[in-house]
Order: structure tokens, then sequence, then C-alpha cells
């Protein structure tokens, strides 16, 4: 059994200028590329949360963990209004998502296993959420398994404009039969 079995984490959302130098660290990582913000600067990072918390379509959180601190980022955006419009068909309940865990050195095996089903089950606690739905990076083959493994089904490549992305979807039914699986 997994140490990270029994980690829980709270929510709480973000708060763009106190948060944005942790932030910062984060997303400027090298571990962090696909995250896209390599070359961002502190006031960028500011600018593009403010942005998100103004945005009534797209929201972020700060996933908090047993300790108190803050342990990874999450996103969610209605993809009928960013994102993926034009890309896609979506469905009444559908809701897009994002996570990012920071770069450490000293991994914890299956954090990340437990930040996404924690994300994940989080978004489906809202009863009017019927579908995830993701576009990673293709080449992130990383997250793709981690995506399979919470129930996520590849449909297929899209075309963003700053990536070619692997539209995949979740419904509640695949991520609770995924998680009663481990």
């Amino acid at each position: 059994m997994s140490t990270t079995a029994t980690l829980t984490f709270a929510f709480r959302p973000l708060d763009p200028l106190k948060d944005a130098e942790l932030l910062h660290s984060w997303v400027t990582h090298p571990k962090a590329a696909y995250w896209m913000m390599q070359d961002a600067k502190l006031e960028d990072v500011e600018r593009a949360y403010m942005e998100i918390a103004a945005d009534e379509h797209h929201h972020a959180l700060l996933g908090i963990g047993e300790d108190g601190a803050p342990a990874f980022l999450m996103e969610h955006y209605d993809p009928a209004h960013r994102e993926l419009v034009g890309l896609y068909e979506p469905e009444p309940g559908d809701v897009g998502m994002h996570f990012l865990t920071p770069a450490t050195g000293t991994p914890v095996h299956g954090f990340t296993r437990a930040v996404i089903t924690a994300v994940v089950g989080r978004l489906f606690a809202d009863p009017a959420t019927r579908r995830i739905v993701v576009e990673p990076d293709v080449r992130n083959t990383a997250v793709h398994a981690l995506n399979e493994a919470v129930g996520f089904v590849p449909v297929r490549e899209i075309q963003k404009p700053e990536k070619r992305a692997l539209l995949s979807f979740c419904t509640r039914e695949r991520f609770e039969r995924a998680v009663a699986a481990v």
C-alpha cells in the first residue's frame, strides 16, 4: 500500500498577489515546462492569476497539505467559454481541469496520483459536473498515464494555439471505478 493512500488535501482559492511568489517558483521551474511559463517574471504570474481571479469561467485553487502548507495548484474552467472553444463540442456538465505539483528534491511515491485523485474528486463533488475534460501536451506522457489511472479516456489529438494536445474525458463512473480498483 502506498504511503500516499492516507494523504488528504484541503483547497482554498488562490490569492493572485499573496501567492504569486510561491506560484512563480513553481511555474518557472524546469520540471514545469508543460505549464509554459518558464520565462515568466513575478509580475507576469501575478497578472495571469489576477485575470483568472476576475474570470467567471476560470478558477484557481491551491491544494493544501496536511501540514497546512500549499502542496499543488489546481485550475478548473468552463470549456464552453475557455481553453477549448471551437476545438470540441462541449456537453452540459463538462468541466476543464489543470493541475501542477511543484518540483521537489524529496519526491514522495504516489504523491502526484494522490493529488490528481483529490482534484478529480473535488470536481465530481459538484453534482453538476458530469464529465471532466483535459488537454495536456501530447508529449507529456507522465500526465497521460496519471490521467488514465484515474479514469480519463484519450479521445483525439487537437491543435491549440500553444500546443498539440491530447483531448481526454473522464466521467464520474469511470473515476469511481478507477479509484475503487486501487
